[in-house]
């Protein structure tokens, strides 16, 4: 899970293995695989580099076990 800031200010998190699109310029427009859309203050960069982040954990993870 990732946590990104919700228009209210409050965080919220967010799977990323569900996300379909990021759009947006100042705040990002989330659109999952469900076809929900989830409005966060966060840049569209800033979503891009906490799945990456997200993603070399596990991977990390996983081969740091074997």
């Amino acid at each position: 899970m990732i946590l990104l800031t919700n228009v209210n200010g409050e965080g919220i998190y967010i799977n990323p293995e569900i996300i379909e699109t990021i759009e947006g310029h100042t705040n990002a427009i989330i659109t999952l695989t469900t076809k929900k859309k989830i409005v966060v203050k966060e840049k569209p960069d800033k979503v891009k580099e906490l799945f990456i982040e997200y993603k070399k954990n596990i991977f990390s993870n996983i081969f740091s076990n074997s």
